[in-house]
């Protein structure tokens, strides 16, 4: 990789860590001319499907768009750049785990309310509101009920944590039997 200071062609890789839950490779290098340091990230190149919108038009996933959907409902929050980070890669995880050439923009919306629900009420109601399109204060009202219904985070990672503890006891134990001697 050239370097970035001294456009030298010759650099090594001091150091390589896994990143973004082992979606990315961190590496730090070094240039053998300068010996300035950098750091670079690799990641698998994968074709994201295409966006149906609600009209029936296809368009490219857009991440950058993805973001500022997430920054537009997170504006003057308490949220840090790495949970959006994450975020962003978990509903981009979703869309690659689809295995599909096209989403409907439906989905991906109901992914991202899913992801600032767990992040911030405030984010996911402003989002909400624009999603699903509010006419008059009763949505609001409506859309906090339900919110106010649904299980806390922390519920739902104990409730999961049960749920596995439950698989883990009702698994069979596994037997071999030795063939009978003839």
């Amino acid at each position: 990789m050239q370097c970035p200071f001294c456009n030298a062609a010759d650099t090594r890789v001091v150091d390589s860590r896994l990143a973004e839950d082992g979606t990315q490779v961190r590496r730090r290098r070094e240039c053998a001319d300068c010996r300035g340091r950098f750091t670079t990230f690799e990641r698998a190149q994968l074709s994201m499907p295409n966006i149906i919108k609600r009209g029936g038009s296809p368009e490219p996933f857009d991440e950058d768009k993805l973001r500022r959907g997430f920054a537009s409902a997170l504006y003057k929050r308490p949220v840090s750049p790495d949970a959006v980070d994450h975020a962003v890669e978990t509903v981009m995880r979703q869309l690659r785990q689809r295995g599909e050439r096209e989403v409907a923009s439906e989905q991906l919306g109901e992914w991202v309310m899913e992801q600032l629900r767990d992040m911030d009420h405030v984010a996911y109601v402003r989002f909400a509101s624009v999603y699903r399109r509010f006419e008059d204060v009763n949505a609001f009202r409506d859309e906090i009920e339900r919110l106010q219904q649904l299980p806390t985070v922390e519920q739902r990672k104990s409730q999961l944590e049960l749920i596995e503890s439950m698989d883990r006891v009702a698994e069979p134990a596994v037997t071999t039997r030795k063939p009978r001697g003839r």
